[in-house]
């Protein structure tokens, strides 16, 4: 699908599903305007507020309108009623504790099952309009790839996965060159390729095969302009790398990395150290505040020594910095080369409920507020772990570009707690690095927010 054209359907959904909540909203409080006084309205409102809110929450968190969710109906389909779901229980919950009872249960229900509704026309609304554009030949965009080669199968691959706007009608490759059957026809050869994409009516080549591995190719794309289709080719860059490659510009030089990296812009880091700074203020200020003298009490009543432990870890580039816990073991000498495990007997009682709670971790708060760490990012390992790590797995390094964090990717997918085998390792490391090349600061809220439901929920992997 196109990219504007996906960015205009999401818009779309976002608002026409939030304009069905709350117009059935309104018909329900109609319905019940007489049953409802005045001295009850605020409480009322209240609730709508917050059933805007559970909404757009919910459906950022959990990405209902993301790409992938709208491309196919029936995962977003699957997807809306996942939502529909927990947005129920997030109201009922906010009603529990709100302790309204003078709510109107009828009120309640009806709202919630016209909502449901709506939701259910929006989608099939959305799936006519889908297909109206999908048969819309107006709208699809008809082309044909010139070459079959590797790049030509995985571009054929990308086009099947854009249903919507992208129509691939076949290959144009010499007779010679094929060796095996396709899943689209060969149209002709090279040289008959200007006349083949007229009489089909197509809006855009794309060739895979370069003008340096064949000079008819500088023909080819004016011939094609002069009949008004585009031209574009896709180089095969395994020729100088043999991995995916990112390509950047520096004015009009094309300059190739290893992996997107949106951190190494400074506007972004401004962005994640402000995020950084305000939230763990408020927690310094509104839980550690009181959370310390509590926490440093229970301590103190079981076992001897401080309240907070603190280690070296390694930090961005590699530096190291003090990590600071509240101390959950026993004084021992083994603190600074083994883990935690299952059992473990260095454990305190007090200790393994903070563990089990990550309350352990919340002076971190104040490595995050000094700077040497940040609220999402790799987890930091003792020195001599970062040290044998890295000569496990294969670009283990390149998670220390990154700040340390208090969590992350890996932590809020269950890759947590001790790490027993090499395959664990390379989770965490995997799971690291796509945090590192998909960043961007609404990813940051939303492992916030699914780490503050995994400590509510309870983690197996947390001891």
């Amino acid at each position: 699908m196109h990219k504007r054209l996906k960015y205009y359907l999401q818009i779309l959904l976002v608002l026409i599903d939030l304009l069905s909540l709350n117009i059935f909203f309104i018909v329900t409080l109609f319905i019940f305007d007489r049953s409802i006084s005045f001295d009850y309205f605020l409480p009322y409102l209240k609730y709508w507020f917050f059933l805007n809110l559970f909404w757009v929450v919910l459906s950022f968190i959990l990405r209902l309108y993301s790409d992938t969710a709208i491309i196919n109906f029936e995962r977003f389909i699957k997807r809306t009623a996942q939502v529909f779901t927990i947005w129920i229980v997030f109201n009922l919950f906010f009603l529990v504790f709100s302790r309204e009872i003078n709510f109107s249960r009828l009120f309640i229900v009806l709202s919630m099952c016209n909502f449901s509704i709506g939701l259910t026309l929006n989608r099939f609304l959305y799936f006519a309009f889908k297909n109206y554009i999908t048969f819309q030949s107006s709208l699809v965009n008809k082309v044909i790839i010139l070459g079959y080669n590797e790049t030509a199968k995985k571009l054929a691959k990308y086009f099947e996965e854009d249903d919507i706007h992208t129509q691939l009608l076949g290959f144009v490759e010499e007779a010679d060159n094929m060796n095996e059957l396709t899943h689209y026809p060969i149209l002709s050869g090279i040289g008959n390729l200007i006349e083949v994409a007229s009489n089909l009516n197509v809006q855009e080549i794309y060739s895979t095969i370069t003008p340096e591995q064949n000079k008819s190719i500088y023909g080819l794309m004016n011939d094609a302009e002069d009949k008004c289709m585009r031209f574009k080719v896709v180089p095969n860059l395994s020729f100088f790398l043999n991995k995916p490659v990112v390509i950047d510009y520096i004015m009009d030089m094309p300059v190739l990395s290893l992996r997107r990296d949106p951190l190494e812009d400074i506007g972004n880091r401004i962005k994640k150290r402000v995020l950084d700074v305000v939230v763990s203020f408020i927690v310094i200020i509104f839980i550690l505040s009181w959370l310390i003298p509590l926490i440093a009490l229970l301590i103190k009543l079981e076992s001897k020594g401080p309240v907070f432990f603190s280690q070296d870890r390694t930090g961005r580039k590699d530096k190291p910095f003090k990590c600071f816990k509240f101390r959950s073991m026993c004084n021992n000498n083994m603190f600074e080369t083994k883990q935690a495990t299952i059992n473990d007997a260095r454990v305190t009682r007090i200790g393994s409920f903070m563990r089990k709670t990550s309350l352990d971790e919340f002076p971190q708060f104040f490595n995050v507020f000094i700077g040497n760490m940040s609220l999402v990012g790799p987890r930091p390992h003792m020195i001599q772990h970062t040290s044998n790590f890295s000569k496990v797995v294969d670009h283990y390094m390149v998670r220390q570009f990154l700040k340390p964090g208090i969590t992350g990717w890996a932590q809020i997918n269950s890759f947590r707690g001790e790490i027993r085998t090499n395959l664990q390792l390379q989770m965490r490391v995997t799971s690291d690095l796509w945090y590192l090349e998909n960043w961007t600061i609404w990813l940051d809220i939303r492992i916030i927010f699914l780490t503050a439901y995994q400590v509510f929920k309870g983690d197996k992997h947390a001891y």
